[in-house]
């Protein structure tokens, strides 16, 4: 019976560095897990991580290609962009290999559904970091209203909104390296993906049709650079039962903000209502510099060197259920639960296409706003996938 899993990273950049090296080296999950090989193209990441796992110039790659032929591998896991997700997730999967991505799935539904249909087809793993799910009062909030407790899911406003210096290339120093990143993605591209997703794990409905708002009004203003870019998204969706949802986010507030994303949201149903309050974990700090709220759920680092919290927690349950599957103790409830469309995070993925398309083709005012067109999804998944894909993911 296997103890361990041989794991090849492919990609090293920010999200490696700000929690998945914690995940590799650090916390609870560690024993379960012999870092094997890396690929990146940049060779100052492959580096750093290279001497942070020790190892040798053999087991460096600069492309992921490389790193799958040569190198004995269980999983990899692919820390690339959104949009470079799928190539490298079907050939680890038609190597024999699972696989480890984070949220979202795949920037577009074509990538995600050839990334969903060759993990069918392999009978391999494909686990979607989606760690908001894993944050206690997200799964609390499930339990409870899956229990019936509060009803028929009516209604729902979330929002996520992010300081301005997130966004801000004139901020010292940037928080993403590129000074165009705020134009080449929204809000709704960066940022929806937690709450929509959250969401709908929640009330575990399919959404039906996508409309946005977006508004373009503090980014263009910025100087000595300017941002062609969204402030803020509002994305409506509406589900199969005639419940719809709102999804604010942003990253304009002012940086006085009492945390880098300011979150919260309202879910209104026939019986009850829930209030998550997530940007207020319990810790406030007062401090000369200002007042913060602390998430200590997120990433907490304990006095043994260790870090815990639901941010290293979601991706070592993935690793555990891999684990478990390589020595045959997955039933078949349980990998046939793997391989739902929520789990893998189409809708989500279906939600922020429609968001972007939605954009694309809406009426843009002298104000600065852009009303979006109206998404049928039902319409778009059998347009870009086909009508027999549209009646796998129940929208046929």
């Amino acid at each position: 019976m296997k103890t361990k899993l041989r794991i090849g990273i492919i990609g090293a950049g920010s999200v490696v560095r700000e929690i998945y090296q914690y995940l590799y080296f650090r916390s609870s999950y560690t024993p379960l897990l012999e870092i094997c090989a890396v690929a990146d193209p940049n060779e100052q990441y492959r580096n750093w991580f290279g001497d942070l796992a020790g190892l040798p110039a053999n087991r460096r790659f600069n492309d992921y290609k490389e790193l799958l032929a040569k190198t004995e591998l269980d999983a990899v896991q692919i820390n690339t962009p959104d949009h470079l997700h799928c190539a490298p997730t079907v050939a680890a999967l038609n190597a024999g290999l699972d696989v480890v991505v984070p949220k979202p799935t795949a920037a577009t539904l074509k990538d995600a559904h050839a990334m969903i249909e060759t993990t069918r087809k392999t009978g391999r793993f494909l686990g979607v970091d989606f760690h908001k799910r894993e944050d206690p009062r997200i799964k609390e909030a499930e339990a409870r209203f899956q229990s019936g407790r509060y009803g028929q899911f009516q209604a729902a406003v979330f929002y996520m909104l992010d300081k301005l210096s997130i966004a801000d290339p004139n901020h010292s120093p940037r928080f993403f390296a590129s000074p165009d990143f705020a134009e080449k993605n929204t809000p709704a591209s960066f940022l929806t993906v937690h709450m929509a997703d959250a969401l709908m794990k929640i009330v575990n409905l399919t959404p039906v049709q996508v409309r946005a708002v977006g508004y373009s009004q503090k980014l263009p203003s910025l100087k000595p650079i300017a941002v062609k870019g969204y402030d803020l998204v509002d994305t409506e969706i509406l589900f199969d039962t005639g419940a719809i949802a709102h999804i604010l986010t942003g990253w304009a507030l002012p940086n006085s903000a009492w945390s880098n994303t300011v979150q919260s949201s309202r879910i209104i149903c026939s019986d009850g209502m829930l209030d998550l309050g997530l940007d207020q974990p319990g810790l406030r700090e007062f401090h000369p510099d200002g007042i913060f709220e602390v998430n200590p759920l997120f990433k907490n680092f304990d006095k043994d060197n260790s870090v815990t919290g639901y941010g290293i927690g979601s991706p070592g349950r993935l690793y555990q259920q891999i684990l478990a599957l390589r020595n045959g103790k997955l039933s078949a409830a349980e990998r046939e639960a793997m391989n739902s469309p929520i789990t893998l995070g189409f809708y989500t993925t279906l939600v922020l296409e429609a968001a972007e398309k939605s954009l694309a083709e809406g009426e843009k005012l002298s104000t600065g706003a852009t009303i979006g067109s109206t998404i049928d999804l039902r319409k778009l998944v059998v347009e870009q996938l086909g009508a027999e894909a549209a009646k796998q993911y129940k929208l046929g």
